[in-house]
């Protein structure tokens, strides 16, 4: 697995050639498909991630003084929201080659049914 926090997705929009997101598949339906797919996956680690990290500051009684004021909570969730999306980071690990995939024929498919 990559360190997505070591990624140099871009933290804001910006517009990509079309030719070169299709380029590996031939399809850019197909392509976005894919990097939908892994940013779904993106998503998932980076939540369970900060929910882990979260956790580490939980306490059996919570007060509303210490709901606010833990500073190490905050902290981590804000280096977390200024992460650039899953979106943009699929995209970049898209054009750089590091997303493996199979394009299933469709004999290959009706075996997994």
């Amino acid at each position: 697995m990559a360190d997505l926090k070591k990624t140099n997705a871009p933290l804001n929009t910006i517009t990509y050639d079309r030719k070169k997101v299709k380029e590996p598949t031939g399809n850019i339906y197909k392509a976005i498909k894919i990097i939908g797919k892994r940013a779904e996956q993106i998503n998932l680690e980076l939540k369970e991630e900060l929910i882990k990290k979260l956790k580490e500051f939980e306490t059996d009684q919570d007060s509303l003084a210490e709901i606010f004021e833990n500073k190490e909570q905050i902290d981590i969730s804000r280096f977390y929201e200024r992460l650039p999306k899953p979106t943009a980071i699929a995209l970049q690990e898209w054009l750089e080659g590091k997303i493996y995939w199979k394009d299933m024929s469709e004999e290959d498919y009706n075996e997994f049914k």
